[in-house]
């Protein structure tokens, strides 16, 4: 427990020291907003502060900052260092400035602003991939909480009609205007998983397990070994590092709890409803923290959970004697296997926290992808409008848009229904494109504040380091070229890459501004 207290305290300073820094860098104003200037009533709304930060925090969050972590925590108290640095110095940073970008270009949307610092091609490129990712987003988000309400209520042929249900919600969710469904309960879901997250926390407290520590993470065995049965490797953790390495693997699994691409196409949504620049840091990084925050508090549970037997304690005797009997009959099976995050958080939930706890597990697990979902297709309706310069004000050119887009959604899912595998597919080109948005994002704001001659290392060292995770994923990661061999190598001649392109682009900037 020692090393998740000091990493609570860690990403709590962070907020309140760097948070503080990036201000001073951005010296936000009393510049009247896209808010109040452009007003519309559909997307540039002025909003409450509260309300503003609480959607935010949800558009961000979904079950990344809970999914993630659980499965990012396979890796070791590796994973506080990843949550706590990534969040304070990359992620936080990166929504951040990705929102005061936003705020400064009349609430542009991602692909316009890299496209005016990274140039045109660049802006077609992302463009199609931002809109590609931001379906991905939808189907995946619709697929996931279907198949976990239907195991709740109706069974495996309600399925469809579950799906059916979600997907209606994200059309009016993404046409009507953005105070009248996404204003009115964002709110209240966020406010549910953020007491869910405090009732964990609580929790941890009370219980004050015996935790694996940062200082002893050299030595996985003695985390695993009372998990082994017969020999066998129940958790299979050992199994599954041995096929993913820590590095980049797991700078590519947790992602919404320390750094994520996702983030810079939602921070231009919210950024069109701020009253004032001077709510930036708590909105954007303050939301990011937060979201951290979420993260740490499930990877330590789950590190109960797998580590130390905690899965024991939360789940009914008959299934564990069940699963026991499984095991030694080596059916192949290992914990990870049996235990999913979703059947996880619910486990956890409904056995700490009661009766309210389940209620809140299904708010955080279901009601937290469904609205991660509809605002990824609102972004994707705002990008292409703003592309091809579309008024959004009036319902038929709204419609132009976004039908178009839910067809081509649609035939996404039906893919994804029809492969036995479809969901682990589509997911990991999810994963992997979310931190590659990231790297644009992050080099996008790095020429920004080189050009206004700003600190521009903030953000160069978080490139380069993206840069280098994205690239070495695809040559080490068993989902794509399988040569982990080839990591450090790989990784050496992208951090030279990176930074002599850089210097070089600087170079030459100066010279022409001269």
């Amino acid at each position: 427990m020692i090393t998740f207290i000091i990493s609570l305290v860690a990403l709590v300073l962070g907020y309140l020291v760097y948070g503080a820094v990036m201000e001073r860098v951005m010296r936000p104003d009393d510049r009247v907003t896209p808010a109040i200037r452009l007003a519309d009533g559909v997307d540039y709304v002025a909003l409450p502060t509260w309300k503003v930060f609480m959607i935010q925090f949800l558009n961000i969050a979904g079950t990344g900052p809970i999914f993630g972590a659980i499965m990012g925590m396979w890796f070791g108290p590796a994973s506080y260092l990843w949550i706590v640095l990534g969040c304070i110095f990359a992620g936080a940073v990166h929504d951040f400035m990705s929102g005061m970008l936003s705020l400064r270009h009349d609430g542009a949307n991602l692909p316009t602003l890299i496209g005016k610092y990274l140039g045109g091609g660049t802006r077609s490129v992302m463009l199609v991939f931002t809109v590609l990712l931001l379906m991905m987003v939808g189907a995946v988000f619709v697929y996931s909480p279907a198949l976990i309400l239907k195991g709740m209520w109706g069974g495996d042929d309600a399925t469809i009609w579950w799906i059916v249900a979600i997907f209606a919600y994200y059309v009016f969710a993404t046409l009507l205007p953005i105070d009248k469904i996404i204003g009115r309960i964002y709110p209240l879901f966020a406010i549910a998983l953020l007491v869910m997250a405090a009732g964990l926390l609580v929790g941890l407290f009370v219980k004050m397990p015996h935790l694996p520590e940062l200082w002893n993470m050299g030595d996985m065995s003695q985390w695993t070994a009372s998990q082994v049965v017969d020999g066998k490797d129940t958790l299979g953790i050992t199994a599954y590092l041995q096929k993913n390495p820590l590095f980049p693997c797991l700078f590519i699994t947790i992602a919404c709890g320390a750094i994520s691409g996702f983030h810079a196409t939602q921070s231009p949504l919210m950024a069109r409803c701020l009253k004032s620049e001077r709510l930036a840091r708590p909105v954007f990084y303050g939301a990011m923290i937060t979201e951290g925050l979420v993260a740490l508090i499930w990877a330590t549970v789950s590190s109960y959970f797998f580590y130390y037997g905690g899965w024991k304690e939360v789940v009914d005797p008959e299934v564990v004697n069940d699963f026991m009997a499984q095991v030694q009959l080596a059916d192949g099976k290992t914990l990870i296997q049996y235990f999913t995050a979703p059947q996880l958080v619910n486990l956890v939930c409904s056995s700490w926290l009661g009766i309210v706890g389940g209620t809140l597990a299904v708010l955080g697990v279901v009601a937290a992808p469904i609205t991660s979902g509809d605002t990824a297709f609102r972004s994707a309706r705002l990008i292409i409008a703003e592309a091809l310069h579309f008024e959004q004000k009036s319902m038929v050119r709204r419609l132009a848009i976004s039908v178009p887009l839910f067809v081509a959604s649609l035939l996404l899912l039906i893919w994804q229904m029809k492969n036995p595998d479809g969901f682990n597919v589509l997911w990991q080109y999810f994963g992997w494109s979310n931190q590659a948005l990231s790297v644009f994002t992050l080099w996008m704001i790095t020429v920004y504040l080189a050009r206004n001659r700003k600190c521009y290392l903030i953000t160069l060292i978080p490139a380069v380091f993206m840069t280098v995770v994205c690239t070495t994923f695809m040559v080490a990661s068993p989902q794509a070229l399988g040569h982990s061999e080839y990591t450090a190598w790989t990784a050496l001649a992208v951090i030279v890459v990176a930074i002599v392109w850089f210097a070089a682009w600087l170079k030459r900037d100066r010279g022409q501004i001269r």
